[in-house]
């Protein structure tokens, strides 16, 4: 095994970037920087069939978008290329070849028929189904004999007998197989294209990958893996075999699982912050010693330390995201949050397609006046609703408010104030003229703050009140208090 530590993730591009597979690729990521090492990227693309036009590019544009870069890859290319699978049958063919000759694999003739037949028969006398050897030992004639029908046969490794295979796992420990109940597996397919457990053993030991960080779900497959590297007499990386990430009933994390939304895409099209995303996924089976719960990308790389990956299912906290989301909206750059909050108020048709300098000018203060508020940039659209609609919705505190008897006087006097204008209809001079309501009514605090926001949102709470009533609009704020005021 090579000394520079080298990892990969190695997707499928049979859909988009899922937030396990995100996890996956973060954590090598991670573990190759704090190591000083390489991260590279493999498109395991052989399954043709199940493939998905864009999945590939879907993959790399939001691994960019999390903030990760790689060492090596199909775009930026490599010493150990080609990087995609599809392009490294010529190199895959040569090495089942050497395991034909030297009779540690087999040409296997039967259909597809005849395999689910053996596995029924299997179940029915209660054994582990698992494929028989019925073709292990074919005579050429035999082999002739199928091929004349028109047959077409995979490749199946010759599982060893009565052999345990084991390794030292990062998280689990030592984990053992024994060869027992294992069938004969197929490493080609009738098609010739590769099955998984044969081309990535050939591509991580021809990559040079030291480490192997992925999802518990392919420990199932290491035994398999490690046949074929003690086939050719290689050395197997180093596993480490991450935990599920489960849903708040404790349930695996299913893709048809409505209640968490799954895809990196959608997180930023709800405008989440990916370094917030970044941060949250690493905490997913990974703890940092400490209680510190918020993290750049560079104090995470610093801090990643394998045997702080948890032994225990990851538990996806929805609300935990968002408020984490949430506390980075707070700290980020207005500019950058105004941005990420255009286009739902546009979607929403709160604001036109396209805006002026004065528009922008409104939307920012808008933004500004909530952006401690907002878990992500979609949450804009409802926390702003009451400066879009034309007829305020009252809540249930403040129909009690606008019952109260100084309200008739509090509204009418600032009406008054407002179509004399008496001060420049801007925060300041709406402070101004509440004052003035305040020397002239003689009422303060609750009782005339209370009756003003509620007559003009619909609610007892909210933002800064003067500028709240300065972005609702001078024309607005009139005509609410008029109707309110009957």
């Amino acid at each position: 095994m090579t000394a520079e530590v080298r990892v990969r993730y190695a997707p499928s591009p049979t859909g988009h970037l899922h937030i396990g597979n995100a996890r996956t690729a973060l954590f090598n990521y991670l573990f190759a920087r704090n190591q000083g090492g390489k991260f590279i990227i493999r498109i395991e693309d052989t399954d043709v069939k199940r493939n998905v036009a864009g999945g590939e590019e879907n993959q790399l544009t939001y691994l960019k978008w999390l903030g990760i870069d790689w060492d090596e890859s199909i775009d930026i290319g490599g010493g150990y290329g080609p990087y995609r699978q599809t392009e490294r049958l010529d190199i895959y063919r040569q090495y089942w070849k050497e395991l034909l000759d030297r009779g540690l694999a087999y040409r296997c003739y039967c259909t597809e028929e005849e395999l689910e037949r053996e596995r029924e028969e299997q179940t029915e006398r209660g054994e582990t189904p698992r494929y028989s050897g019925k073709h292990r030992n074919l005579t050429p004639e035999q082999q002739q004999a199928f091929e004349s029908e028109g047959r077409v046969a995979s490749i199946r490794f010759r599982v060893p007998e009565g052999k345990t295979y084991a390794f030292d796992d990062m998280v689990k420990g030592s984990i053992s197989f024994d060869t027992t109940e294992m069938g004969d597996f197929v490493i080609v397919k009738k098609d010739g294209i590769p099955t998984y457990n044969f081309a990535v053993v050939l591509d991580d030991h021809l990559m040079k990958i030291s480490h192997v960080l992925r999802g518990e779900d392919h420990i199932s497959n290491t035994p398999r893996q490690l046949m074929i590297y003690e086939a050719f007499g290689w050395e197997p990386p180093v596993f480490a075999h991450m935990t599920l990430i489960v849903n708040e009933n404790k349930k695996k994390l299913s893709k048809r699982d409505e209640s968490i939304i799954q895809f990196i895409e959608q997180y930023d099209d709800l405008g989440y912050l990916p370094e917030a995303l970044f941060n949250f996924i690493t905490l997913l089976g990974w703890s940092p010693e400490g209680e510190q719960e918020m993290f750049t990308r560079d104090e995470l790389v610093a801090v990643f330390n394998s045997n702080r990956l948890s032994k225990s299912p990851a538990v996806f906290d929805t609300q935990k995201l968002s408020w984490m989301n949430g506390e980075y909206m707070k700290k980020a750059d207005l500019a950058r949050v105004v941005d990420l909050c255009l286009p739902h108020l546009q979607q929403a048709g709160c604001i036109p397609d396209t805006l002026d300098a004065v528009g922008r000018e409104w939307v920012t203060a808008l933004v500004a006046l909530h952006q401690d508020k907002l878990r992500f940039a979609a949450d804009i659209v409802p926390v702003t609703e009451l400066f879009f609609r034309e007829t305020v919705a009252d809540e249930e505190e403040a129909a009690a408010v606008l019952s109260e008897e100084q309200v008739p006087t509090v509204l009418g006097q600032f009406l008054a104030l407002l179509e004399a204008k008496a001060a420049p209809f801007t925060a300041d001079g709406i402070k101004e003229m509440i004052k003035t309501v305040q020397k002239e009514s003689g009422f303060k605090g609750k009782a005339l703050f209370m009756p003003i926001r509620a007559a003009l949102t619909g609610q007892t709470h909210g933002p800064d009140l003067n500028q709240s009533i300065a972005l609702l609009g001078e024309p607005k704020v009139i005509a609410r208090l008029k109707a309110r005021l009957g």
